[in-house]
């Protein structure tokens, strides 16, 4: 449900058919994932998940992850339009990294909070304008999708099975209801999808 302010949760992540964000050896084993991370359809799809948020929610490793990536791409005028537009409009955003470890912002216009990511995302739709974006937090992701506190997932399905590593969608989730909004399939098989929460 969207908040007074009309602040709305998306998150984005890419899953193998098996429903895996990542492979039998572990959170870098993303072998099945990355070819499909920069077609055409990938790269449509990340302008899409940005467009209209203003503020990212991450957790510690994607936080120290992308610090070591993104910054880099924003100032490469080489770099493809659409990694570029996001890249710079990360640097640029508000960031709220999720930690129980860090005792210090690891970006510029970044906070460290360590609070329940219901608490998190409570206080964010109470202010403020635009919508709260996770990008591939997954940790993040199924604690919102736990609390039924998204309302919209951008998913990239990847034509591979991974036949091992973490899934998304773990059982015991609550019952939910997503319409499909927007669909696009890559040359590769790969499909981007844009769910919707009905309520």
């Amino acid at each position: 449900m969207t908040s007074p302010t009309g602040r709305k949760v998306t998150a984005n992540i890419s899953l193998t058919l098996d429903g895996r964000y990542n492979g039998p050896g572990g959170p870098a084993d993303l072998a099945a994932i990355v070819r499909y991370a920069t077609t055409e359809t990938a790269r449509n799809h990340l302008t899409r998940i940005w467009e209209h948020a203003t503020t990212a929610l991450l957790g510690r490793r994607n936080a120290e992850g992308f610090l070591g990536y993104w910054p880099a791409v924003a100032s490469d005028e080489d770099a493809d339009p659409r990694d570029r537009g996001y890249a710079k409009w990360l640097v640029d955003a508000e960031k709220v990294v999720l930690s129980t470890t860090l005792t210090e912002a690891p970006w510029a216009r970044s906070r460290v909070v360590n609070a329940p990511v219901a608490d998190v995302v409570a206080e964010l739709k109470a202010t403020g304008e635009g919508d709260i974006l996770v990008n591939n937090s997954a940790s993040v992701i199924k604690a919102l999708l736990k609390a039924d506190l998204l309302d919209r997932l951008y998913l990239m399905i990847c034509p591979e099975i991974a036949g091992g590593g973490e899934r998304l969608f773990e059982d015991g989730l609550p019952e939910s209801r997503w319409a499909l909004s927007r669909q696009e399939t890559g040359a590769l098989g790969e499909i981007a999808a844009i769910y919707d929460r009905v309520r």
